[in-house]
Formats: structure tokens, sequence, C-alpha cells
């Protein structure tokens, strides 16, 4: 796995989060201010957890079909996905701790 964020796109999505045990993806965009107040924290969550989450990236602009999919309404949205199903949701800019408590609960 990479240290860095992955970019999933509407065609990549489902294969990525049913080949990964545990895939969190961070919804936004490049207008969303509070999602590029968050990328440098998803980017750290990213190296931390390497090898054992993927940290992915989907723009909602570019892939709308996926974020449709998943009801995605407001951004920054970060979907935490176990062997393809959803397991839980952060909606906004959250802090580190909020999303490390989030991924420490389900591993």
């Amino acid at each position: 796995m990479s240290t860095e964020p992955f970019h999933v796109t509407d065609s990549n999505f489902e294969q990525t989060i049913k080949t990964n045990k545990f895939v969190l993806v961070d919804f936004w965009a490049n207008w969303c201010g509070p999602c590029r107040a968050l990328a440098p924290t998803i980017a750290e969550v990213a190296k931390e957890y390497s090898g054992k989450i993927l940290v992915a990236k989907l723009d909602v602009d570019e892939n709308p079909v996926t974020a449709e999919k998943f009801q995605v309404f407001s951004i920054p949205t970060m979907i935490l996905f176990k062997d393809g199903t959803e397991i839980d949701r952060l909606v906004g800019l959250c802090p580190k701790n909020r999303i490390t408590d989030t991924l420490a609960k389900h591993q």
C-alpha cells in the first residue's frame, strides 16, 4: 500500500474497495476550502496507516456517479469501507484524532 493517498475514480472505485480490506475514502473537491484544509491530515493518515488501511481520495466533481451512489451531499465526507462495505462515515472538517479514533475502533 502507498504512503500517499490513492486517487480513486468512478471506474476503479468498486475494485479498490473490494480488493483492500480497509479503505478510507475522502470525498472532496478542489473548490472546497474545508477539503483543502483536510488534505494534509489525510496525507498524514495515509502515511501512518500504510500497510493497514488504504487511504483514498475521490474528487466528487470528476466522479459524480460514485458520490451519488454513496449519497455524499456534503464535503468533505470520509467513508470507511471494510471488505467493500461501508462501516463508518465522518462528515465535515474533522481533527486528526477523530479520524484515527474512528479507524482504531474498527481494526
